[in-house]
């Protein structure tokens, strides 16, 4: 995919209340890879990091046996809602990624997570959980990507959104030590939205942007052998 040349198409009817991740670019980014996956009746999908449950919806209605998992409880009432808004039946769990689901397997892992490099670092609180994720960014991505193989089905895959910020060859290098086949399999280039801006001369700092203001999605996805 070119970058920039995302699908837009519109998302399925959704509330998102103050203090849940709402559905943007790196959503519909994610949805388009997930949709090429070849969803069907039975498929089992973990959602993990669920957010507003738009993606975890969106599989159901494609028949998929659809598991939800979020931290925050707000994130949880908000899946469920969603769900029911649009008739899909998604089993939504609280719970830190794949803990809620420990001793399960799956056909399809998504995730959207936190991937913001955050000045201070630390572990982020309210509502900025839902971007926020180390000086790095990458508090949650090693996590899921540690954790990936045990809740993978053989063949099983993994698909995981996140910026050229925290570091995209590291992601890969990851995974594939991981034990898993990894690969890029959509790119978008982006304008930096509101947060990024707002820490635009500590991105420079740190070596992370020099005059550029856009950053770049990625979509990888990684294969159980």
């Amino acid at each position: 995919m070119t970058p920039g040349a995302f699908t837009a198409a519109p998302l399925l009817r959704c509330r998102v209340p103050r203090g849940v991740y709402a559905p943007q670019a790196d959503t519909l980014i994610l949805r388009q890879a997930m949709r090429r996956e070849g969803i069907m009746s039975g498929t089992d999908v973990l959602d993990l990091g669920t957010g507003s449950g738009v993606l975890a919806v969106d599989a159901a209605l494609r028949g998929a046996r659809v598991t939800a998992v979020d931290i925050s409880w707000r994130a949880v009432a908000t899946a469920w809602f969603n769900a029911l808004l649009n008739c899909g039946t998604v089993r939504v769990r609280h719970g830190d990624l794949t803990a809620a689901v420990a001793g399960r397997r799956f056909d399809l892992v998504v995730s959207n997570p936190p991937y913001v490099p955050t000045p201070g670092g630390g572990a982020p609180r309210g509502a900025a959980r839902a971007w926020d994720a180390g000086a790095n960014g990458r508090l949650l991505i090693d996590r899921i990507c540690d954790a990936s193989p045990a809740v993978l089905r053989p063949k099983g895959r993994l698909l995981i959104v996140h910026s050229h910020l925290c570091g995209i060859d590291d992601t890969l290098m990851r995974l594939k030590r991981a034990g898993l086949d990894a690969e890029i399999v959509d790119r978008a280039r982006l304008p930096f939205g509101r947060v990024l801006r707002s820490r635009l001369a500590w991105l420079r700092e740190q070596g992370l942007t020099a005059d550029e203001t856009t950053e770049e999605l990625v979509v990888i996805r990684a294969e159980h052998p």
